[in-house]
């Protein structure tokens, strides 16, 4: 009769034992299909299970791997999930301009991922671009409103001094056609309308409903430009209107609004200046 040697757990051979005995060993549940046997003479070790000589009687208590199945397929990454991500991180470098498309997606992509029992995957970019795009709508106010604010203000305020500019060079222009006499202060801007070139410079950006939104000196009136000092106040910032003319006073409120507490200044040699609220009354405003 054919002896065999098994191989036990500690890794120590056992036998030689009679097929007898081992199928003793395995109604008594000491061996399985997997226990690892050799036939005496032989060199190689086989599972109990694949020996067919102990088949029959053995087969019901042998315990046969389960068959190898396939892994399941992977599914795709939502393009949607991909879609939020990027949407929110473009929303850092367009101040959360599609911070809120970002939002929406990623919420929709983490909803169809859940539900596609495994079609779809990329639930984790989708709560990224969830995230970031919700962080930056909270910064928004915060952070974004107050800095657009300011860039807002700063370009306001460099077109006003341009418009300015021009208005100077539009009286400069008028003198030099007038005998280098300034226009009359009581109708300035109609006299210097021509040279002016448009109508639309005399409106300041930050208050476009006024007509004009600057005042000429009324100590200029028809003064003789040859004898003004270059340093005497021409144009300043107003809410007087049209053809509004005086003195320091009528930049009052104004600035404080629309430039913070700056005015913009033209002199009479044409040049402009941001003059703080401090040193207005200090310019020269005598001729």
């Amino acid at each position: 009769m054919a002896t065999y040697f098994v191989m036990g757990a500690d890794q120590k051979e056992y036998g030689p034992v009679p097929a007898d005995e081992l199928r003793q060993w395995v109604a008594e549940g000491r061996l399985d299909a997997q226990s690892k046997i050799r036939l005496e003479g032989a060199t190689d070790w086989r599972p109990l299970g694949q020996l067919p000589e102990l088949a029959g009687p053995l087969s019901g208590k042998l315990s046969v791997p389960p068959p190898i199945q396939a892994p399941p397929p992977v599914g795709r990454t939502s393009a949607m999930a991909v879609s939020a991500l990027i949407l929110g991180v473009l929303g850092v470098f367009t101040c959360g301009g599609t911070a809120l498309l970002g939002l929406i997606l990623g919420i929709v992509a983490m909803v169809r991922v859940t539900n596609s029992r495994g079609a779809l995957t990329g639930k984790g970019l989708a709560l990224a671009g969830v995230i970031i795009s919700g962080v930056l709508l909270i910064l928004l106010p915060v952070v974004f409103i107050p800095a657009l604010a300011a860039a807002t203000q700063r370009a306001q305020q460099i077109a006003c001094m341009n418009n300015e500019r021009q208005l100077a060079q539009a009286v400069l222009a008028y003198s030099g056609q007038h005998g280098h006499h300034f226009p009359p202060a009581a109708t300035w801007c109609h006299a210097i309308r021509p040279n002016a070139g448009s109508e639309a410079v005399f409106r300041c950006p930050a208050a476009p409903l006024n007509r004009s939104g600057y005042a000429f000196n009324g100590r200029l009136d028809g003064a003789d430009a040859t004898k003004v000092n270059a340093g005497t106040v021409m144009l300043l910032d107003s809410e007087g209107g049209w053809n509004a003319h005086g003195g320091f006073e009528l930049a009052a409120a104004r600035h404080r609004v629309h430039h913070g507490r700056f005015v913009n200044v033209a002199f009479a040699d044409g040049h402009v200046e941001r003059v703080s609220e401090d040193q207005l009354s200090a310019l020269r405003w005598e001729p």
